[in-house]
């Protein structure tokens, strides 16, 4: 185990299938190998996270736009040893899905496997009937073709991706990478998300509920990255941060900085501090912390009665429901 893992090693790696199907986005497929089939031996793990098969229901699949044909993929049956199921969208959502395809969907859904999709791999998910009564979402340019072809899903048109425990679905295609991060994150914590995160060169978390970037103008600033302040206070959410402050060290006024978070990171200062401060907060937890009082003080929450609060509406679990789940083997302490 790295140094300040809280989880414990697989016996094996958790088996990652990917449908391929005739005009599958290339990106999408890109994600899911990116996030769950590269090494990772940076964190020094005895074991791969992940063991990641492409699957396609014919030899050749000619991918979208036909850029490239994929060729030497495992067959449709590969699903049948999957721990995940994940199903990359397509452009052309009214064409219905090859029955071998939904077939495999369905039985990797029935046997009790999870099964997510990406962008418009949703459409593929609710022609299964997986999403029957559930909620789930898609990209919004195509929320009302969905709504039409698919009235018994409970359409959420407007957020990131949806988990409904054994069932998610991802928004558009960069929603995708929140999704997965989201995945590796429940299963094997914080610390490993991050550090995936990092080698992506992506924001290591970003809520299901937050908004999906919609279509609106550019902004007329060239250059007015957020970078630079978002370092400086991630490097001291344990102090009195306010959005005044934040604005004050950004030099604009807090109007002028909630513009620049809205069209940039497309949430308020004050959502995106309590977000970093709460994810903090449960590194804390995981780390083998057990004092709230201490975990809220060094997060920047102030209060335990504020961490619970917190710590549930983000995770939807208690701090002490999220330590037995996430938290060192044996509720010992980690050095870090």
């Amino acid at each position: 185990m790295p140094q300040g893992s809280s989880q414990p090693a697989r016996r094996r790696p958790h088996k990652v299938a990917v449908i391929v199907d005739e005009g599958t986005n290339p990106f999408e497929v890109g994600v899911a190998t990116e996030l769950f089939g590269l090494p990772r031996p940076e964190l020094g793990l005895p074991a791969p996270l992940y063991e990641v098969t492409l699957c396609t229901p014919t030899r050749e699949v000619r991918m979208n736009h036909g850029f490239f044909t994929l060729t030497g993929a495992a067959g449709l049956d590969a699903v049948d040893d999957a721990d995940t199921l994940v199903v990359p969208g397509r452009p052309d959502n009214v064409v219905p899905r090859a029955a071998a395809v939904l077939d495999a969907i369905r039985r990797t859904h029935a046997r009790g496997a999870r099964v997510m999709s990406l962008c418009t791999g949703s459409f593929a998910l609710a022609e299964a009937g997986l999403l029957d009564g559930l909620r789930a979402t898609t990209h919004w340019m195509w929320a009302e073709e969905f709504r039409r072809l698919h009235p018994r899903v409970r359409l959420a048109a407007d957020v990131l991706f949806v988990d409904e425990g054994s069932v998610l679905t991802a928004a558009g295609s960069a929603a995708a990478l929140d999704l997965g991060l989201h995945v590796v994150r429940r299963d094997h914590g914080a610390e490993v998300a991050n550090a995936v995160s990092r080698r992506l060169v992506f924001a290591a978390h970003r809520d299901g509920g937050q908004r999906q970037f919609v279509e609106r103008p550019l902004p007329r600033v060239p250059d007015e990255s957020l970078a630079p302040l978002l370092a400086w206070a991630q490097e001291r959410l344990g102090e009195p941060l306010t959005v005044a402050g934040l604005a004050a060290r950004a030099a604009v006024s807090p109007a002028t900085l909630h513009r620049r978070f809205q069209a940039q990171l497309g949430t308020t200062p004050l959502a995106w501090l309590t977000g970093e401060r709460v994810a903090l907060a449960c590194r804390l937890i995981e780390r083998g912390e057990r004092r709230l009082d201490v975990v809220a003080e060094r997060s920047g929450l102030g209060t335990a009665a504020n961490l619970r609060a917190r710590v549930r509406r983000e995770t939807g679990l208690s701090p002490s429901a999220y330590r037995r789940r996430f938290g060192p083997v044996g509720g010992e302490r980690v050095t870090v």
